[in-house]
């Protein structure tokens, strides 16, 4: 028997801490499935929402949360495909599955998306109401909070070196920015076989993790603030691919003076500067590309669950500590200091 009401973490103010209020548990509609919420990973994004407050929500209260993984436990009308007390994944938004880009495999451009946590009320709850466009099967030997984070955290960067940056082994790759999305970028070109990885972080927490993950060079941009001269003076030459992870002006730019001749920078972070291209003679005549990219589409997260699966990725340091719901201001803390090493912090709303 589902119960009629459930705890979530709210949102009423940016910069106040996350309400735990009793709200009407969700009912599954048509297309839609009703998840009981085992794991929400927690990420950068969940920042910006709640203690900076540079992104906007459409209303006040709303539940934050937007990585989760759990069990159907209720089947809107006209859902076929999957069955009651299945282990799945969401999507990140609740995408439409119908739209141009939907049919086309790229979920992260769908038309009529809105994003849990933001238009609608997310998984830092018991249960939350979902379409079956966004479900995703866990198989068995993934448990859920390693499935959680694979949402996000780990999707967005697959989906910014595989579909972005068309990432081809033997090719050199800078990561500016080591956090969470950061640090498994440098997981995943370590695994799509990058013959050189540089990272860029000022965070010296950081940069130990992402030579542990796998980057053959470590560049504090405080000490070095040209960081495509340190790539140079080991590598020859400027990188093929270089990922920007932060978001700002400066690290932008900086990502676009580590690229070799024909080097191609893919942008991830997001924020309100506006950075500038580098003179026009150097850029169009070297032939740089500066590509956006956006989440990730449902492929990236069943690709990497199958991985985990089958033992060919290893996410088992990924989720850095585990909270109860009544603990996710405290994770939001953890999460926003810097220098603590955090890779992802998972809550588990029914613990």
């Amino acid at each position: 028997m589902i119960a009629t009401t459930m705890l979530a973490a709210r949102l009423h103010e940016a910069g106040a801490p996350l309400r735990i209020e009793s709200v009407p548990v969700p009912q599954a509609g048509s297309g839609q499935l009703l998840l009981e919420v085992a794991a929400c990973g927690l990420c950068g994004t969940d920042i910006h929402l709640a203690v900076d407050g540079d992104i906007p929500v459409a209303r006040s209260p709303i539940t934050l949360g937007h990585e989760a993984a759990g069990t159907i436990v209720a089947l809107g009308e006209g859902v076929s495909g999957f069955t009651l007390g299945q282990r799945v994944a969401l999507f990140p938004s609740p995408i439409c599955g119908q739209c141009r880009f939907c049919r086309a495999g790229r979920e992260s451009l769908c038309e009529a998306t809105q994003a849990y946590g933001m238009s609608q009320d997310g998984a830092l709850a018991r249960y939350i109401v979902a379409p079956v466009a966004g479900a995703i099967a866990i198989p068995d030997a993934v448990d859920f909070a390693t499935a959680a984070i694979i949402t996000d955290g780990v999707s967005t960067p697959l989906h910014a070196l595989r579909s972005r940056g068309a990432l081809r082994a033997g090719e050199a790759v800078a990561v500016v920015g080591c956090g969470g999305l950061g640090a498994h970028a440098i997981l995943l070109a370590r695994m799509m076989g990058a013959g050189f990885i540089a990272a860029i972080d000022t965070q010296a927490q950081a940069r130990e993790r992402a030579i542990e993950f796998g980057a053959d060079l470590a560049i504090d941009p405080a000490e070095q603030p040209h960081p495509g001269r340190a790539i140079r003076a080991q590598l020859g030459r400027g990188v093929d691919l270089a990922l920007e992870f932060v978001g700002r002006p400066e690290t932008v730019e900086t990502t676009l003076r580590c690229l070799d001749t024909g080097g191609r920078a893919v942008l991830v972070g997001v924020g309100p500067g506006r950075p500038a291209l580098p003179p026009l003679l150097s850029f169009v005549g070297r032939e740089h590309s500066v590509i956006g990219s956006f989440g990730m589409d449902k492929r990236d997260i069943a690709d990497l669950l199958q991985l985990v699966a089958r033992g060919r990725l290893d996410l088992s340091r990924s989720v850095s500590r585990i909270f109860p719901l009544e603990g996710v201001n405290e994770a939001l803390g953890l999460l926003a200091k810097k220098g603590t090493g955090v890779v992802r912090l998972v809550v588990e709303p029914g613990r």
